[in-house]
């Protein structure tokens, strides 16, 4: 009976004290923590028009939470990293209360998910969606229909929220399909059906939610313009406009000998893409320039996907766009939201009181080795033979940070938040191998479910 209060009040403390934890920065801060790209999302239901990778998804969900100050986002993305790391530790038999708590300490102190939770940005949602779609298509027959139910609605958001998530889903769907016939009956065709379903449902999602805010059944603009940024920076841009120009009559002609160092300054800075008439004026151009590459340099192209890959694994910095001047989503939330302009001024974030130096210390090592660790345990798992629950989970993050490093350093080039928001999965990875070695309840678990 001790026994069972003791367990009942250890449940009520992680249940309170674990989204403190993760609202923990969002709460020193007195505001959300806003990013650079935060006020294109929030402007999306005041604009009523698509603009490059901002979907109209997470612009409706950041509404939905505006009178409250967007405190309701962050309450929701708490519950919900909770939710998702007890389902886990549920499925693999180890979700005692005293575990759970101890392993979101070591993610809230070690990793960027407190920040990813605290940001009102959809990189929190990259990392729960990866493990939100292995518990659907590995682990269903752990979970009730309630939360079956939920965990697809959960993907299918996430795969909604941005194209790269969506695209790293999809290649884990898609090798889950490949490898089903030699997993000994771990993947079933009903669970990639259930997963790969996500997937619509978020396609669908974002169709209907572009149409409802513009009229247009389309999908988010901005891919080419995003992966002219990439080409651009590796210089691929300005050789192709050296070869061509004489020939060819470009916008960008007359700049080619201008053109900025990095993506960030020719998209976000003041470039001559704004002299062109940005994604509107020379999107056509950047679409043309970007597919003759692809067809002319196709050895460069490679040589730049694998070194940005390479890149962007070591990217995984916290903080990324949250301690610089943002001025864009400032200007969105006096525009459209007048109300809340004087509780953001006064956060901690506006006054210049985030340095992520002394975090990164610990952040930075801590991913690098959990990604590494991760692999590690992947490779034991299938060493040793039949692998269990445990190696396709490890398999399943392995996959998810390279196809993420992969999409994202191909298509923008590399960022630390990019790294970040996938980084803290593979810890979560650790702690779960390292709990299943000295604490797993039932020694058989591994051998290969009926």
């Amino acid at each position: 009976m001790r026994a069972r209060t003791a367990d009942s009040r250890l449940v009520w403390i992680a249940a309170i004290a674990i989204p403190l934890m993760l609202l923990a920065p969002a709460l020193w801060n007195g505001y959300p923590l806003l990013q650079w790209d935060t006020g294109g999302y929030l402007a999306r239901w005041y604009e009523g028009y698509l603009v490059p990778s901002r979907s109209t998804v997470f612009g409706l969900y950041l509404h939905f939470g505006e009178d409250s100050a967007f405190w309701i986002n962050l309450g929701i993305q708490a519950l919900a990293t909770l939710w998702i790391l007890q389902l886990t530790l549920r499925a693999f038999e180890i979700a005692q209360p005293l575990r759970l708590l101890a392993m979101s300490l070591v993610l809230a102190l070690a990793t960027a998910l407190p920040w990813l939770a605290s940001t009102l940005l959809t990189d929190l949602y990259a990392g729960l969606s990866v493990l939100s779609l292995f518990i659907l298509v590995a682990l269903g027959g752990r979970t009730s229909t309630i939360e079956k139910c939920s965990l697809f609605a959960l993907t299918a958001f996430a795969a909604a929220s941005h194209s790269a998530t969506l695209a790293v889903l999809l290649g884990l769907c898609c090798v889950g399909w490949i490898v089903r016939p030699f997993s000994r009956g771990r993947i079933t065709v009903s669970g990639l059906m259930q997963g790969s379903l996500t997937l619509v449902a978020g396609a669908a999602m974002l169709l209907a939610a572009n149409f409802a805010l513009s009229g247009k059944v389309a999908w988010t603009p901005g891919g080419y313009g995003v992966a002219f940024g990439r080409m651009l920076q590796d210089g691929i841009v300005a050789r192709y406009l050296n070869e061509h120009c004489p020939q060819q009559q470009l916008k960008l002609c007359p700049y080619r000998d201008q053109l900025p160092a990095t993506a960030d300054q020719f998209l976000w800075g003041n470039s001559m893409f704004n002299t062109l008439g940005r994604f509107k004026g020379l999107g056509d151009e950047m679409s043309f320039i970007v597919l003759r590459s692809l067809a002319e340099y196709p050895a460069r192209q490679i040589e730049a996907a694998i070194t940005g890959t390479a890149r962007q694994l070591v990217h995984v910095a916290t903080g990324e766009g949250t301690n610089e001047w943002i001025g864009h989503t400032y200007g969105i939330i006096e525009r459209y939201i007048p109300t809340q302009v004087k509780a953001m001024r006064a956060a901690n974030q506006q006054r210049w009181r985030l340095d992520f130096a002394a975090i990164n210390r610990l952040h930075v090592p801590v991913a690098l080795v959990s990604m590494l660790l991760a692999v590690i345990v992947f490779g034991r798992g299938l060493w040793r033979r039949p692998f269990d629950d445990l190696t396709l989970l490890a398999g399943t993050v392995t996959l998810a940070v390279l196809g993420n490093a992969f999409i994202c350093a191909v298509i923008s080039g590399p960022h630390d938040r990019y790294g970040a928001r996938m980084a803290w999965v593979a810890t979560f990875v650790v702690l779960i191998a390292t709990a299943r070695q000295f604490f797993a309840e039932d020694p058989r678990e591994g051998s290969a479910s009926p």
